[in-house]
């Protein structure tokens, strides 16, 4: 790192030409203020371009606010975790900036009593509890899947004169919006109940095995929690199955003709081809409640509406199954090396430091599936629901004239879409035309030309003087902000033909670079490449089969990238900070996963 060398203050960041007024999409306390300059300056900030990768439409926001002020309120008011409190965060020329909360060195000792009682009744009923967590995120669930918007009849009905009501269907309609918005704030309330602590089990074994072990590498205490069944991975399961058994059935040429549709109607035309279509029909819910993104952004695409993403998936499968291939993952063989090292180390332990690794790994290895689970139910599963709705409302607004697309609905914030609702609501009710039908296309144009303007300015990796050393264990195991990785941030593309970033994923092999910048471009990838990307999202795991390795801009050894590479046995080097902008497709590249080395070859 260049000595003194330092990010640029977001004070200082110049607008992309296009995006002037870009603020005023976002809520104050989403943005840096003129009047804390100087203590905004004194904080180092890192964009978290793992979870939010792209400029946030006006509406998505809401996802970093509730996801992020949820997290803190676990660590900071909840279990008092000692070391960390929560992060704050800010949105940037349309980025995500974030700066994690410590707790002053004299407050820690404090806190020590109190996240053992609470903390510590958690995982002693971690079982009851996470059943008990099942039952209120599938209930949170149903409640949002009950939600109805309707748009505003003539009059209102004449069972509510006789019977008295009192009330009219505006009443209904923006009462169903503030329930939709309780519901998502409910959902990442529960988000957040286990995550921490299955994180902070984790860390207290890293810690202790770096106490005994001081030179044991990172990746071979995550290998002794690997091996665990999650239901992150179900819904690719599913299309493994639904693969062998097109093929099994003699379906399998059927469901490659042409579109969604067609296919179905060949595959339904053959003979076994309703057993087949039954077993389609009853994976899709609820594991086709799944996106090719993170559940973040209003434009993910999710499979239960765009069924031809698993068809694509299945036919490749079945191309591979066709040749005799093994498609499963390696379940045993990364069980078996988990048991192996676990047993290796254990080996080398006194008696009572074995007592507390035992203690140690057991618990982490309870709580861990947690860390991956939760990311059905919530990123995918809930997150699918709601977005649903709301495009159901935007469509009323369409058909009310208020503009074009029901996806417009996005270009509003939240507390706006309440603002369009009595407006919509206000006109219904005087029998004057709403005033929003005139406001809003204009005003819509102007925010998505801002937005399009946002999005060709790649952000700063990192704002304000970077920490001397970076501690916090959340911003380095989640992350992948480290000393080392700020340090090459700082220094740019000195050296052309190496990049280093974490050693997330043990394994040495070589291929060509398919640079992917989306998931709309995973079609693209061919048998044998090596997918580069900023980051990739778990639910990009039914291509694994058809890469070598994966190598990322940004991610810890516990990021979901991570955690699914090993799971799926597939070498990575996650945290290299500039891997998408620095390789083109076509190069071939050299991937050490056990060293966290890239090596561009040509």
């Amino acid at each position: 790192m260049t000595a003194h060398a330092k990010f640029p203050s977001p004070y200082d960041l110049k607008t992309p030409v296009g995006a002037e007024g870009w603020e005023k999409l976002y809520p104050y306390y989403l943005q840096f203020q003129n009047s804390l300059r100087d203590k905004e300056d004194g904080k180092f900030w890192f964009c978290d371009s793992q979870h939010w990768p792209s400029p946030f439409k006006p509406f998505d926001a809401v996802t970093v606010e509730f996801a992020v002020k949820c997290l803190g309120q676990y660590n900071t008011r909840h279990y008092l975790i000692p070391p960390a409190n929560g992060v704050e965060y800010r949105i940037h020329n349309g980025y995500c900036y974030m700066s994690p909360v410590a707790v002053a060195p004299e407050l820690i000792g404090g806190r020590v009593p109190h996240f053992m009682e609470r903390a510590g009744y958690y995982f002693q009923n971690w079982d009851r509890l996470l059943a008990n967590w099942d039952k209120k995120v599938r209930a949170n669930i149903a409640d949002l899947e009950a939600l109805n918007f309707e748009p505003l009849p003539e009059a209102v009905p004449l069972e509510w004169i006789t019977g008295g009501v009192g009330l009219d269907n505006t009443y209904a309609l923006m009462e169903t919006y503030d329930r939709a918005i309780q519901l998502l704030y409910k959902t990442w309330q529960y988000h957040f109940e286990f995550l921490n602590l299955g994180y902070a089990a984790y860390l207290d074994f890293f810690s202790f095995m770096k106490g005994q072990f001081p030179t044991i590498p990172d990746q071979a205490i995550a290998k002794m929690v690997q091996g665990v069944e999650v239901d992150l991975f179900r819904p690719d399961d599913e299309l493994k199955k639904l693969a062998k058994l097109a093929v099994k059935l003699g379906v399998a040429d059927a469901l490659k003709s042409g579109s969604v549709d067609e296919a179905l109607a060949a595959v339904g035309r053959a003979p076994n081809g309703a057993e087949w279509l039954k077993a389609w029909k009853e994976a899709q819910d609820p594991w086709f409640n799944f996106t090719s993104g993170n559940g973040f952004y209003s434009t993910d695409k999710y499979w239960i509406e765009h069924l031809d993403i698993p068809l694509g998936y299945i036919r490749d499968y079945v191309v591979r199954v066709q040749r005799g291939e093994d498609i499963d993952r390696p379940t045993e063989a990364i069980a078996r090396e988990r048991d192996r090292i676990t047993s290796e180390y254990a080996e080398l332990l006194d008696a009572d430091a074995r007592a507390a690794f035992e203690g140690k790994l057991g618990l982490a290895r309870t709580v861990f599936p947690y860390v991956e689970n939760h990311n059905f139910y919530i990123e995918h599963w809930s997150m699918s629901v709601f977005w649903r709705k709301m495009r159901e409302l935007g469509a009323i607004f369409r058909d009310a004239g208020f503009w074009k697309d029901a996806d417009d609905l996005f270009y509003l914030n939240r507390q706006e879409v309440r603002d369009a609702l009595f407006d919509y609501g206000n006109g219904w009710a005087v029998g004057a035309p709403a005033i929003g039908p005139t406001y809003w296309p204009p005003e819509i144009e102007r925010r998505k030309t801002i937005l399009a303007a946002l999005a060709t300015t790649p952000p700063q990796p990192a704002l304000n003087n970077p920490p001397d050393v970076i501690t916090e264990p959340f911003t380095i195991m989640l992350w992948g902000i480290t000393t080392e990785s700020i340090g090459r941030w700082l220094d740019g593309a000195a050296n052309t033909t190496k990049l280093s970033g974490m050693a997330a994923s043990p394994g040495i092999v070589e291929g060509r670079a398919r640079v992917v910048r989306s998931a709309d471009e995973l079609g693209q990838i061919e048998q044998g490449e090596i997918l580069v990307a900023p980051v990739t999202a778990p639910s990009w795991a039914p291509i694994f089969g058809k890469i070598n390795a994966i190598v990322t801009d940004i991610g810890g050894m516990m990021s979901h990238a991570a955690i699914v590479c090993r799971e799926y046995g597939l070498p990575a080097v996650t945290g290299t900070g500039r891997a998408s902008s620095s390789i083109k497709n076509g190069q071939m590249l050299r991937v050490n996963g056990s060293t966290g080395e890239v090596t561009i070859l040509s």
